[in-house]
């Protein structure tokens, strides 16, 4: 029988010539089922008015039945009725309202239950690592209170322009565009501002923002499950959302929470990583100190039937290279860079995969504005 991600991986193949990206990366390939009478997907178009439109199926089917073997059935369907990741349309009783354009393909919220759990680190060291993977990054600080890019990126007191068509230009450092709201206010003092200032915020972030084309816009939320986060994933189309935990129990208890939040606005959770997972000295490369306990956010991905995408060690220099601007993943010589590199991977994988296999369409509703 033919494995799914053995289509993926020849669909991959599959290239659009404008772009240079391959079909799955752009989001494409949708309702992808193997069934015993062949093998049936949609390909899912943002203009059908492009000239590849009328040669991807072909290519397609050429590209399956010479790996699988030119006897194997294979049925494209064509489909233009839902755009993208659903930027403008309201999916499965998600408001949507916020627009950051037509050129984002996916929209990863990195969230966590409660502070303290390096959610932040999460986020930047992914970012790098899926820009230095070759996709099209951007980096979307929305935690208001406690903005952490600009120091994690080594750019505090850099200021974004604005376009001659009024939409803010976001900073680029280590291959990935980035916002922040550190970027726009002093930053000696606090925000002091009540929720519909930070809806407010987000919203222009996110919609007069040029983020150009992407593959991945990734949104470093606040910590918690409060009025805010819930108004934030109500209002951005997200494409899914990973939880950062680390072991103790009681991060665990509120990493269930956030994962609570995410199903109640149908939001699906791409997955859990565990942060500061275990300790191991210099001098002893071949031990693991668990200090907070053993395999807990693995045991609660098991628990709620959710992937569970890898553990980051407890590190000194993690922490060192944030401080100082430069995330651990841009140093390939530190062990811990290969740990981020691989957790954008199985991102990447979970992404495709969820994008491939759902529904090419769904019941929408248009908003206009």
């Amino acid at each position: 029988m033919i494995q799914l991600v053995e289509v993926l991986d020849v669909l991959r193949t599959v290239i659009e010539p404008e772009s240079g990206r391959n079909i799955v990366r752009l989001g494409w390939v949708r309702d992808l089922r193997v069934e015993e009478s062949g093998i049936r997907f949609t390909i899912l178009l943002a203009d059908p008015s492009i000239a590849f439109a009328s040669e991807v199926s072909d290519a397609s089917r050429d590209a399956l039945q010479a790996t699988f073997g030119s006897d194997t059935n294979v049925a494209v369907d064509i489909d233009s009725e839902m755009i993208g990741m659903g930027m403008d349309h309201q999916i499965a009783g998600q408001k949507n309202d916020i627009k950051p354009g037509d050129g984002v393909v996916n929209i990863i919220a990195v969230a966590s239950g409660k502070g303290g759990v390096g959610k932040s680190t999460v986020a930047c060291n992914l970012s790098v690592a899926l820009a230095q993977a070759g996709y099209d990054v951007g980096l979307a600080d929305v935690d208001i209170y406690g903005p952490s890019i600009p120091t994690m990126f080594g750019i505090e007191d850099a200021r974004p322009k604005v376009s001659d068509q009024r939409r803010i230009i976001p900073l680029e450092k280590y291959g990935v565009k980035l916002l922040s709201m550190g970027f726009l206010v002093d930053r000696d003092k606090a925000v002091i501002w009540r929720g519909p200032m930070v809806t407010s915020a987000v919203r222009q972030f996110l919609s007069d923002t040029d983020w150009g084309e992407l593959d991945y816009l990734i949104l470093d939320l606040p910590p918690g499950t409060g009025d805010i986060q819930l108004t934030i994933v109500q209002t951005v189309p997200l494409g899914g959302a990973v939880i950062v935990s680390t072991p103790q129990r009681v991060a665990l208890t509120d990493a269930r929470k956030g994962v609570g939040m995410f199903d109640q606005v149908d939001v699906p959770v791409l997955g859990i990583i565990e942060n500061m997972a275990y300790f191991t000295p210099p001098e002893l490369p071949d031990k693991k100190y668990y200090l907070f306990g053993q395999g807990g956010a693995k045991a609660l991905a098991d628990e709620l039937k959710i992937p569970f995408l890898g553990e980051i060690p407890l590190e000194q220099i993690i922490r060192e290279s944030g401080d100082a601007g430069t995330p651990a993943v841009t140093d390939p010589s530190l062990p811990v860079a290969a740990v981020f590199t691989e957790l954008a991977r199985s991102l990447v994988d979970r992404v495709e995969f969820r994008n491939a296999t759902g529904p090419s369409t769904q019941k929408i509703e248009i908003l206009h504005k």
